[in-house]
């Protein structure tokens, strides 16, 4: 598959971009990346065999491949859903599938296909000259980056990013859902009061923006998502990044 040219849309308002985040702490800027970058990183993404399902119990984290699911039993399939149903009742938790992107800039470039271009090239001069100028935080210095599959029963319940030692500035996430409906869920949802929410539904070359720390969940993605959600996502961080 070849390895697009990655470059910012020509049409983007900046200015109008600038100002909606400031105002609102977010922003979604769509027609995102130029020609077919977008298309391509969708069907990489679709094609590929190496995601990891990430899950949680509390604080402990697992990661389980696909061999390892396939070879889990009906019962065991079942007990691992209740048992993440039960974390939703409880907490914090999510499921979802990923393939990760090395934050060093040599093992980036050491790592083949579009997804390690795109990171390679969201940490470069013009994307970080408009991810610097939108936000507002002139101190980033890398983003860092993974891809993210959600399927049905998939979710991430609330949180804000904030993270010691991380140094997140800001938020983003690329839809790379070329059809997607409301009543499919995985939606972004941003929880602006006790009762009150904002979402934005999966889409196609969208870049979604969000100030950090604020508080945002995705819904769980339903039976009747005729695709995974696919997206990739990461940080804003004013940190050296690693060789």
């Amino acid at each position: 598959m070849p390895h697009p040219d990655f470059r910012l849309a020509p049409a983007l308002n900046r200015a109008a971009i600038r100002d909606a985040y400031c105002r609102d702490g977010r922003v979604r800027v769509r027609g995102f990346l130029a020609n077919d970058g977008a298309a391509i990183l969708h069907r990489w993404l679709r094609d590929r065999e190496e995601w990891r399902q990430i899950l949680n119990s509390g604080d402990k984290v697992y990661e389980l491949d696909r061999a390892t699911r396939d070879g889990m039993t009906g019962e065991q399939r079942a007990n691992l859903d209740d048992a993440v149903m039960a974390g939703v009742r409880a907490g914090f938790q999510y499921r979802y599938e990923s393939i990760r992107v090395p934050d060093g800039g040599t093992a980036r470039a050491a790592t083949d296909g579009p997804l390690a271009a795109f990171a390679t090239w969201l940490s470069g001069a013009e994307a970080l000259d408009f991810l610097r100028d939108v936000t507002g935080h002139a101190d980033t210095v890398f983003t860092d980056a993974q891809a993210t599959a959600y399927a049905p029963g998939d979710l991430l319940t609330a949180h804000d990013d904030a993270v010691p030692g991380k140094d997140r500035r800001a938020a983003y996430v690329l839809g790379l859902n070329p059809e997607w409906r409301t009543e499919w869920g995985g939606l972004l949802l941003f929880h602006d009061d006790v009762d009150r929410v904002a979402g934005m539904v999966p889409a196609f070359n969208t870049l979604d923006l969000l100030s950090v720390p604020q508080a945002h969940s995705v819904s769980m993605v339903t039976r009747a998502a005729p695709s995974r959600r696919y997206s990739i996502t990461g940080w804003l961080r004013a940190q050296h990044q690693p060789d």
